[in-house]
């Protein structure tokens, strides 16, 4: 089978690789679709992983094979998403059902061999059915879509609430669709590339702004007649996003910080100042909820996306076979044009 190995930093790999065997509590999925998360990018070329040789890619759908020994043969041709962190089910995280806490975790794509693969082994706990009306790229869109609903959930949208998204990646723009879903009564997004801007506004969002061209915390408080926004979400992980952030925010309000950052997260004596006198709310978030009651985010995720209640293959710009993987990659790395979200496709 061919995958697409992480050799050392800055050199990914078309290799072939033995067929894996799903051990009991395993299944071997075929990856039908696997998603080039914003975190995989600086993952090849600069941060690298805990080992090499690694296959990358943790946001996958595909299709069940086979079952290990004692496994249900039913499982065979489901169409499957991943939960894609393998948790070690015995520490005090996982015994309260924080699957994403747990302390001795291992992780598609970074402890493990991820989804630019052909085949994969994975815990049967993992698997998020998808009914066959659902693409695999769709499916695939479930981490990230995740990601989203649990940054909004975790902000206790109030209906009528307004909202301001720092950052209009496909988390960004998924967490904006939520917001609605969710009654928010205006949901502005912010970001610095022209082009995500005209994309949001192809997408049909009303209230964006580039903030390479406005003020964005004077457009913020312009769009709430003054007061600023009930939440702000960062989800650029600069230090300018958090600022406007904290600045755009009204009082009482809540900030989340959501953004990855790229360095050291500072801000000006003055704006903390500021926030602070707010008494705003900042609460930060990781990762999603996973088979946990009342709300496995999962679930409601894979169940909004079925139904089309959450759109989510209009954010795929890029559609590629496993061969053309490391050209993906290449583009996204160099911001090669306008960039949303690529996929590595399989052929049915």
């Amino acid at each position: 089978m061919k995958v697409v190995a992480l050799t050392a930093i800055g050199h990914l790999e078309l290799q072939e690789r033995n067929m894996p065997v799903p051990q009991a509590g395993e299944v071997l999925l075929k990856v039908m679709a696997s998603g080039l998360c914003g975190s995989d990018v600086p993952r090849a070329y600069q941060t690298g992983t805990l080992s090499f040789p690694r296959v990358l890619g943790h946001e996958f759908a595909g299709r069940v094979e086979a079952v290990g020994l004692g496994g249900d043969p039913a499982l065979i041709g489901k169409r499957m998403a991943v939960f894609p962190i393998v948790p070690c089910m015995t520490c005090e995280f996982c015994q309260q059902h924080h699957y994403p806490r747990c302390l001795n975790y291992s992780s598609y794509g970074s402890r493990r061999d991820g989804g630019f693969s052909e085949y994969l082994t994975v815990p049967e706990f993992n698997l998020v059915e998808f009914p066959d009306h659902v693409s695999y790229s769709a499916a695939a869109m479930l981490e990230p879509a995740t990601i989203a609903l649990h940054v909004i959930r975790r902000a206790n949208l109030d209906l009528n609430d307004s909202i301001v998204i720092i950052g209009a990646g496909p988390i960004g723009l998924m967490a904006a669709r939520w917001a609605t879903i969710y009654g928010a009564q205006k949901v502005m997004l912010i970001d610095v590339d022209p082009k995500k801007v005209e994309f949001c506004r192809e997408l049909g969002f009303e209230h964006v702004c580039l903030a390479t061209e406005e003020d964005a915390v004077e457009w913020v408080l312009k769009e709430t007649d003054g007061f600023g926004a009930h939440v702000t979400i960062e989800g650029s992980g600069s230090c300018a996003g958090l600022t406007q952030a904290l600045l755009a925010c009204r009082v009482y309000g809540k900030v989340m910080l959501m953004g990855n950052p790229h360095g050291d997260m500072q801000i000006p004596r003055e704006v903390y100042d500021k926030v602070m006198r707010k008494e705003a709310a900042i609460a930060s978030v990781y990762n999603s909820v996973y088979k946990q009651m009342p709300h496995d985010e999962w679930a409601d995720a894979a169940a909004a996306i079925s139904s089309g209640k959450l759109q989510v293959n209009d954010l795929i710009s890029h559609q590629v076979e496993i061969d053309s993987v490391i050209d993906l990659f290449d583009t996204f790395h160099h911001r090669r044009g306008f960039t949303c979200k690529g996929m590595m496709v399989t052929k049915e």
